[in-house]
């Protein structure tokens, strides 16, 4: 079994592995799974129930304690599980069947690995003497899962489930979080056994190094006090490891800059002065740039993806880097590390206060002011905007923005993947952890209405908005019935610009404006193929009749007022079909393969970095 990386915001119950134990108790293997559940703490699943899995859908039902969310399609359960996860620090579970349910869950799983994301998938097998002979329903999903998971486990004996349970949450919880599988065969669901808890877990090889080393520690201290240019790269990991205090800590008594990348937005106040925004592909210049730039990159929770670092030979070529994860195999993977520090990011930083500190007492103070002019210059020529639609349409930004805005405090918000996403990345204000939900590393098409889902579940007292795309919105808006009949009233922004918006930028940029198979809104026999937006489906009839309250908007002077009037509905879920200009870009952008040197602030304006700044 791998270690993979960054600290658990929340840690789920646990099992200890010895003390008091409860009553040995005479149950079948499926009421040993669900009174598992209730023992780690885990009180809300999403699943669909079949063949292999039926034996636990029965105790299930009994349960006061576990409570089930009945979705649409497996794949709307594990990405549910993930936006719960994500929303609340704690494990996500989500449950399907065996064959077609547990391969529909593939792409969560993957999305969630990629994102580290803890959760617990558990599938139903067919019996154990049935496996290998391609029975009904069959499919060997843990072969199939077994590149993206954490760890996974075939359970094909009664007694051996609640000992697994508590493994799969522990493993997923902690150390670098991560989905995990458990797939119990359906006799295994079937038969008689005991149930006794805390059951006796002993997980050789796993032993995630939570505490830095302090040596390491004092060397990046030295560092951090010496440079000239340093800059804070924020990764997800801060936020997993509920680091976000000492990070803000960290930040203002050195007096250096910081970037949060996609899946750290809300780690480090947006408003806060030191703080240059989201770094890579379509970062802001000032973050790019301050990391091209820079002389030192304190890298936290973050892994040198490539979406960060662009052409991988030409990034940050004056920066030494000190590089702190909790995945070992994280640390020199992309970029050579000069002072690697294994260890939770919370621990890392709290440890790196103290010896920061210990250089200020003895004299060793950083001087940034040179640093800071250039970095306040990049910020101020080149900020983050965009341009209103000539012909009076409705501007994507400005609807994002505005949603931002009038949103009540403390709302999370789901996005979708591609031009949305990256908009409501920049145009909504982030200032406190677990408000950002997004598919950063596998970028999957149709994760915000399904994770917003799973984030309401688990944060009910919360406003959830998801901002999604009309590409998006039709691979999973069918949960939007779960929602209206479960209680779990959503708010839902259609970006409908009538195209799946990304691919068609690239196609603008980069393939003579062909636009192959990225219309949305039109198809051979359209009547009105000038039309704007998707209107086939109609997403205000569509959403209706799910259940839920639908609106839409074309004209900025309604925006407010719409805006407005889906925040005060609460009693059901609310979608607001927004049609928007096609032809809005995201900015800036370094295109792929190319140098961060490279970016551009927008449309054939390539920013003026001046003659001196490389010395």
């Amino acid at each position: 079994m791998t270690e993979q990386a960054s600290g658990a915001h929340h840690p789920q119950p646990r099992p200890r592995s010895g003390g008091q134990s409860a009553p040995v108790e005479h149950v079948t293997g499926a009421q040993s799974l669900i009174r598992s559940l209730e023992e780690v703490g885990a009180d809300t699943v999403f699943g669909i129930p079949g063949g292999a899995i039926l034996p636990a859908y029965d105790p299930l039902m009994d349960s006061t304690r576990v409570r089930h969310v009945l979705v649409r399609h497996e794949q709307g359960a594990g990405h549910a599980a993930t936006g719960y996860a994500q929303a609340t620090g704690r494990v996500g579970v989500c449950m399907a069947t065996s064959g077609p349910g547990a391969t529909n869950l593939v792409t969560p799983i993957a999305d969630a690995h990629m994102d580290s994301v803890p959760m617990v998938a558990i599938t139903g097998q067919v019996a154990s003497k049935a496996i290998g002979t391609d029975a009904f329903q069959e499919a060997d999903i843990v072969g199939i899962t077994m590149p993206i998971t954490k760890h996974n486990f075939l359970v094909t004996k009664a007694e051996d489930i609640p000992r697994t349970i508590a493994q799969a949450f522990h493993i997923a919880s902690t150390g670098r979080p991560g989905p995990v599988l458990v797939d119990i065969a359906k006799d295994a669901l079937q038969a008689r056994t005991t149930f006794s808890w805390p059951p006796a877990t002993d997980l050789p090889g796993y032993r995630p190094v939570t505490k830095p080393h302090a040596k390491q520690i004092r060397e990046a201290a030295k560092l951090i006090t010496a440079a000239k240019r340093p800059v804070l790269y924020v990764g997800g990991g801060v936020i997993k490891a509920g680091a976000t205090a000492e990070l803000k800590v960290l930040a203002e008594l050195t007096g250096a800059p910081v970037t949060t990348t996609l899946m750290a937005l809300g780690s480090f106040p947006d408003s806060h002065p030191q703080h240059l925004g989201m770094p890579g592909m379509h970062g802001s210049v000032a973050a790019v740039t301050g990391l091209q730039k820079a002389d030192l990159i304190i890298a936290l929770g973050a892994r040198f993806d490539d979406r960060v670092t662009g052409k991988l030979d030409s990034f940050a070529p004056y920066a030494k880097i000190v590089h702190a994860d909790i995945d070992p195999a994280e640390i020199g993977k992309n970029r050579a590390a000069d002072v690697p520090i294994v260890g939770d990011a919370r621990e890392v930083i709290a440890d790196l206060i103290q010896a920061v500190q210990k250089e200020h007492s003895e004299g060793n103070q950083g001087d940034y002011s040179a640093w800071w002019k250039d970095l306040n210059r990049w910020r101020e020529t080149y900020p983050l905007g965009y341009d209103q639609p000539a012909d009076g349409s409705l501007s994507p930004q400005q609807v994002i923005e505005r949603i931002g805005r009038l949103a009540p405090e403390g709302t999370i918000f789901a996005a979708g993947v591609g031009q949305h996403q990256m908009w409501a990345a920049h145009f909504i204000q982030y200032e406190k952890p677990a408000t950002w939900l997004n598919s950063g590393g596998a970028g999957t098409m149709g994760y915000a209405v399904p994770a917003a889902m799973g984030a309401k579940a688990g944060a009910p007292d919360k406003t959830v908005w998801a901002i999604d795309g009309d590409g998006c919105f039709q691979m999973t808006n069918q949960e939007l019935t779960t929602c209206a009949l479960n209680g779990i009233p959503i708010k839902v922004a259609v970006i409908n610009n009538g195209a799946l918006g990304m691919v068609r930028q690239w196609q603008t940029l980069f393939y003579n404006q062909r636009y192959s198979n990225t219309v949305l809104h039109s198809g051979p026999d359209d009547v009105n193929p000038k039309a704007r937006g998707t209107r086939v489906p109609d997403f205000v009839k569509l959403s209706e009749a799910m259940g839920c309250y639908a609106i839409r908007c074309e004209s900025p002077d309604d925006l407010d007022k719409v805006i407005e009037e889906a925040n005060s509905i609460n009693d059901r879920p609310v979608v607001v079909d927004f049609i928007v200009h096609e032809d809005a870009m995201v900015w800036p952008m370094v295109a792929a393969g190319t140098s961060n040197d490279e970016i551009m602030a927008a449309r054939d304006v390539r920013p003026d970095f001046g003659d001196n700044e490389d010395d």
